[in-house]
């Protein structure tokens, strides 16, 4: 018979992603990253950490990776995903906002080449290097006025950082 397994090996967990679409425009803010030795193209994006709130990740992510100090003005949806770089299921929230100022002292994360501002043609020619379908979806969810208002995602973490 087979020895049990804890209750921590039996729980699956999606990972939980975040990302901004920052427009000015008719350009789009877009990360430049080197990913498992190629480069590609996202929004500014990344993972919710522990005590985080959705928003505030999609704040601190997008200052990470380009220097921009961004509010955000609107949700725009929640997508399900099987990344193909590690073949697990993903939720990536995506949020709007724009600038509110530009620090470029301040170094990107590692593996951010740059952050440029693209139209979405530019952005669709990229094709295969995007990171994910996501970028365009989200995109274009924007584009079709798709904006929700930001308290439809709420936090009851006890101290939660906002």
């Amino acid at each position: 018979m087979p020895e049990p397994t804890s209750a921590i090996e039996t729980v699956w967990c999606p990972r939980v992603t975040v990302a901004c679409v920052i427009a000015r425009g008719d350009r789009f803010l877009v990360v430049e990253e080197e990913i498992g030795g190629r480069l590609a193209y996202n929004q500014p994006a990344g993972h919710l950490d522990p005590g985080e709130t959705l928003q505030a990740a999609a704040v601190r992510e997008t200052l990470e990776e380009t220097g921009h100090h961004v509010a955000l003005d609107a949700f725009i949806g929640v997508w399900q995903w099987v990344s193909t770089e590690h073949g697990e299921q993903v939720l990536r929230f995506g949020f709007a906002g724009h600038v509110l100022s530009h620090d470029a002292s301040l170094p990107l994360d590692t593996g951010i080449r740059r952050a440029i501002w693209l139209r979405r043609d530019e952005i669709e020619a990229l094709g295969t290097r995007l990171r994910t379908p996501l970028v365009l979806d989200s995109i274009d969810a924007w584009l079709d006025g798709r904006r929700l208002p930001l308290d439809v995602v709420s936090s009851l973490l006890p101290g939660a950082r906002a």
